[in-house]
C-alpha cells in the first residue's frame, strides 16, 4: 500500500494538519481505552472482598482481560486495511464503552469474569493506533510516531492506577458504600470512551489524502478485494516467520507490561502492607514511564536506522529486550520497598523502550499487509500476558517467583529478535525511502534552523 503526503516530521504542538490531529487523537484514545481496560485493576482488593474471589479466580479474570484481545487484535488489523482506521477506531470506542459501564452489574465471580472478558476487546485499540500513525508518517519518523502514540496511550495504564482509587474515594465521600462505590466508579471511564469515539470520527481521516473509501473511488488505493484483499494480506503475514518472531518479542515486552498493570497494585498492597491508595500510586509509576520511555525506543530505532538501516533497528530491539529481561530478574529479588520501587522503574524503562523498538520494525515487514502484520504482532503482546497470567494464578508460586521466571523467559525471547532479517533489495529500498523523507524534511526546515 503506497500512500502519499506522509509527514516527514512531528510538529508536536500543532493541530493544523490531519497527520498531527491523528497523532494526538490516537494516543489520547488509546490512553482512555486503558482507563476502561484496567480501571478495575487498582480496585481489585475491594472487588475481591465484595465478591469473595480467591487468588486463582483473580488470576482467571486477569487472563480473561487480555485473552480476548488476542483474537480481536488479529481481526482488527485486517479490518483497518478494509474499512480504514477511522471507522474501526470509532466503532471500537463506542462498543467498548458498554461493558466498561456494565461491569458494575456483576454479582458473582462468573459474571465478573465475563465482563472482564468483554472489556478486553478494547485492548485492540493499540493495533489501530499503530496502524493509523504508520500510514500518516514517513519512514524517518514513523518509529518515533508509533512509539510516542503507543507510549502516551500506555501511560493510561499508570494514570489509571492512581486515578481510579481517587474516583472511588470521591464517590465514597457522598455516603455510598464500597460495594456500590466500585461499581459507580467504572461508569466514569465508560462515558469518557463514548466522547472519544465522537471526537475520533469528527477530526481524523484514514490517510493524509482522505478516507480509504474516497481513495479507492479515485483509484489511488487498491480495492479491498482481489489483489488488495485483507484476507490475502493476512495469509501473507501469517506465512512470514519474521512476523511470528516479533509476535514472541512483543509478548515479552507488552505482555509483561499488561501483566504488571494487572498485578502491581495488589502485589505492593499485600507484599509491603500498604494502603490501597499508596499501592496504586507506586504501581502507577510503572505505567508513568510511558511518558518518555516508549518514545525513546522509537527515537533510538529511527537513529539506528539512519546509521545502519533496517539491521540497525533489529539490533537495537535485541539489545533493549535483553536488558529488560535482566532488569526484571533483578526486580523480582527485591524485598525492601524503596529498592523495589527503584528496580521497578529501571525495569519499566527497558520494557517500554522494547515496545517502541518493536513497532519501529513492524512497518517495514510488509507494506501491503500492514494491518495484518500489526494485528498479529500486537496480538503477541496479549498472548504473552495470557501466558504470564498462569504464573500469577498459581497458588504454589509466590509473586516474586513468578516475576523471576518471567524475567528468564524475556531473556530467551530477546534472541528471537535476531530472526528478523531483510533482503538486500528491501534494505536498499527502505534506505532510499528514509533518505527521501530526510531530504523532504530538510527542505521544509526554516532557513537558519537545523532540521534535526
Amino acid at each position: 500500500m503506497e500512500l502519499r503526503h506522509k509527514a516527514p516530521r512531528i510538529t508536536l504542538f500543532s493541530l493544523k494538519t490531519v497527520q498531527m490531529r491523528t497523532f494526538h487523537l490516537t494516543w489520547l484514545s488509546f490512553f482512555l481505552c486503558f482507563f476502561g481496560w484496567f480501571g478495575i485493576a487498582p480496585l481489585m482488593a475491594v472487588v475481591r472482598d465484595d465478591l469473595g474471589l480467591t487468588k486463582g479466580e483473580i488470576g482467571n479474570t486477569i487472563i480473561a482481560s487480555v485473552a480476548i484481545t488476542v483474537v480481536v487484535r488479529l481481526l482488527i488489523g485486517p479490518l483497518c486495511d478494509k474499512i480504514g482506521p477511522r471507522r474501526t477506531y470509532t466503532g471500537l470506542l463506542a462498543l467498548g464503552s458498554i461493558p466498561v459501564m456494565s461491569i458494575g452489574l456483576a454479582d458473582s465471580y462468573e459474571t465478573f469474569l465475563l465482563f472482564r472478558l468483554a472489556i478486553g476487546a478494547i485492548g485492540a485499540s493499540f493495533v489501530i493506533t499503530q496502524y493509523h500513525t504508520s500510514v500518516m508518517f514517513a519512514p524517518n519518523v514513523v518509529g518515533t510516531a508509533n512509539a510516542t502514540t503507543a507510549g502516551w496511550g500506555n501511560l493510561g495504564g499508570g494514570v489509571t492506577q492512581m486515578v481510579m482509587p481517587l474516583v472511588f474515594a470521591g464517590i465514597l465521600m457522598f455516603g455510598v458504600g464500597e460495594t456500590l462505590g466500585w461499581r459507580l466508579a467504572m461508569v466514569v471511564p465508560g462515558l469518557v470512551l463514548l466522547g472519544a469515539a465522537a471526537f475520533y470520527w469528527m477530526f481524523t481521516t484514514d490517510a493524509p489524502d482522505g478516507d480509504f473509501k474516497d481513495l479507492r473511488a479515485r483509484g489511488e488505493l487498491p480495492e479491498a478485494k482481489g489483489e488488495g484483499s485483507a484476507t490475502r494480506g493476512f495469509l501473507a503475514a501469517a506465512k512470514d516467520v519474521r512476523v511470528w518472531a516479533l509476535f514472541l518479542v512483543y509478548g515479552a515486552c507488552f505482555g509483561v507490561e499488561l501483566t504488571i498493570n494487572n498485578i502491581a497494585a495488589i502485589y505492593f498492597y499485600d507484599t509491603f502492607d500498604l494502603s490501597l491508595a499508596t499501592a496504586g500510586i507506586i504501581a502507577g509509576l510503572f505505567g508513568l514511564m510511558n511518558i518518555f520511555a516508549r518514545t525513546l525506543g522509537g527515537v533510538f530505532s529511527d537513529r539506528f536506522a539512519g546509521r545502519a538501516g533496517l539491521k540497525g533497528r533489529v539490533t537495537f530491539l535485541f539489545l533493549v529486550l535483553l536488558l529488560e529481561g535482566l532488569a526484571l530478574i533483578l526486580f523480582s529479588q527485591m524485598s525492601v520497598l524503596i529498592v523495589a520501587i527503584g528496580a521497578m522503574v529501571v525495569f519499566s524503562l527497558f520494557t517500554q523502550m522494547s515496545e517502541g523498538a518493536t513497532f519501529g520494525v513492524v512497518p517495514f515487514i510488509n507494506r501491503r499487509a500492514l494491518g495484518a502484520v500489526a494485528g498479529i504482532v500486537g496480538a503477541g503482546g496479549n498472548a504473552g500476558a495470557v501466558a504470564a497470567g498462569f504464573l500469577f494464578k498459581s497458588e504454589s508460586l509466590t509473586y516474586q517467583e513468578g516475576l523471576l521466571y518471567l524475567g528468564m523467559a524475556v531473556v530467551v525471547c530477546s534472541f528471537f529478535a535476531l530472526a528478523v532479517r531483510f533482503s538486500p533489495e528491501t534494505a536498499a529500498d527502505e534506505k532510499r525511502r528514509f533518505d527521501d523523507a530526510m531530504a523532504e524534511r530538510n527542505a521544509a526546515a526554516p532557513v537558519g534552523v537545523p532540521a534535526e
